[in-house]
């Protein structure tokens, strides 16, 4: 696929209005992938995965479940720690895909993974492709305003930021200081130390409400350019197919409430796909920006991502000099959650390649009306997928060259 070839399987995937997790339009969006795929020759499962994709309104609840806490805790301190110890625990697992508490309360939905497998004998390796094809919301969170408020508060804090830090750490905050209480220190500072967290709360509260009843965004750039980016790899890959890698194509529906699809995949494969010999790489978001390679993320903590994935993408990157037009990819620390992290937490080696404007934490029109197909710049999608290509030509002979000297001491 060409570059224009590639902008058109965008256009088609975002034919698929409202492509929410769990809809209809997600399961035609789905079929379609996988009938694409067959017409290339490569086999293509749709597997059910069960999800709830009711995030925004469970992060809510957890907001203000946490701020009942902070009130509660100006009469009674131990009921407050209580509840905001508990808030905080159940908000630091939901964020991080670990478990769902308060999700499960709302209803369920039927998602889809679209996976092409490989398995093909006396290979050395997997390398696993993902990009999620499902739309997220938008909402006021994403807009011009709040939008430039979040960069803003970015560039004051050190190290990776996201809203979603801000928020569990708000709730963190409060435990000291209603600590403070319970030891019945009466000095008005206390007060004025537990009031900021608790305004946080209460702005979340009502972004994340404002996201849960907005409208889906076409997903163009996020992520349908992945799709179409995956799709065009798997093309040439299986041209001149790679002599020691299995390359499979795993397309997860549900990637917007916390990369549950992906989640689902990971946990029904974990027996087929062995950790020591399986790379996941997550495409997302390349249709403009500056190309970025994670090597750590997380929407609560970071999690490092440091392998010989990350090893080969430096490489790649810093072979720019040799190049007459650089591809320009840099490492990127991530303070977002991706759809490698769920592989990653299955210790499993794992990257995400994606693409970000100058000094800004999310991608260019992402869950926004304004991210469609006409808005995608052709030369930034050529980038992403020559890297990711380079990417998985380099993993190929890295495990040659590493079965070779096995062989050899044999």
């Amino acid at each position: 696929m060409n570059v224009g070839e590639r902008i058109e399987a965008v256009r088609r995937l975002c034919s698929f209005e409202g492509r929410l997790a769990g809809t209809d339009a997600e399961r035609r969006a789905a079929n379609d992938l996988a009938a694409q795929l067959r017409e290339r020759g490569r086999r293509a499962d749709v597997e059910p995965t069960y999800v709830h994709p009711q995030w925004a309104l469970s992060i809510a609840l957890h907001c203000l479940l946490a701020l009942a806490g902070s009130l509660a805790a100006l009469e009674l301190p131990v009921v407050g720690f209580a509840v905001v110890l508990v808030t905080g625990a159940s908000l630091y697992l939901e964020l991080n895909g670990r478990f769902y508490f308060l999700r499960r309360l709302f209803f369920r939905r039927a998602s889809q993974n679209v996976v092409s497998p490989v398995r093909r004998a006396q290979t050395a390796g997997t390398l696993v492709l993902v990009a999620n094809y499902d739309a997220g919301r938008t909402g006021s969170a994403y807009g011009r305003i709040w939008g430039r408020l979040t960069e803003r508060v970015g560039t004051l804090v050190p190290g990776p930021f996201s809203p979603s830090r801000l928020a569990f750490w708000s709730i963190a905050l409060l435990l000291p200081v209603i600590g403070m209480r319970m030891a019945e220190l009466d000095a008005g500072w206390i007060s004025v130390v537990q009031l900021p967290p608790t305004l946080v709360l209460v702005f979340s509260i009502f972004l994340l409400g404002d996201i849960h009843l907005s409208e889906p965004a076409p997903g163009a750039n996020l992520n349908a350019s992945g799709v179409a980016t995956v799709l065009s790899v798997a093309d040439e890959l299986g041209r001149e197919e790679p002599e020691q890698l299995d390359v499979w194509i795993v397309l997860p529906g549900a990637g917007d409430p916390l990369a549950t699809g992906i989640r689902g995949f990971v946990r029904e494969h974990r027996d087929e796909l062995d950790p020591e010999t399986t790379w996941f790489v997550s495409v997302e978001a390349v249709g403009e920006g500056d190309l970025r390679f994670m090597t750590s993320q997380g929407p609560v903590v970071s999690y490092g991502m440091a392998s010989r994935l990350t090893e080969l993408c430096a490489a790649i990157a810093d072979a720019d000099a040799e190049r007459e037009e650089p591809l320009g990819a840099r490492p990127l620390q991530s303070g977002f959650g991706s759809g490698s992290l769920p592989a990653l937490l299955a210790r499993y080696p794992a990257t995400t390649i994606t693409c970000l404007a100058e000094d800004r934490l999310q991608p260019p029109g992402s869950h926004t009306s304004a991210d469609v197909p006409d808005q995608l710049d052709p030369d930034t999608m050529e980038r992403a997928h020559t890297f990711l290509l380079e990417l998985a030509r380099a993993l190929d002979r890295d495990l040659a060259r590493k079965t070779e000297r096995e062989a050899a001491v044999v």
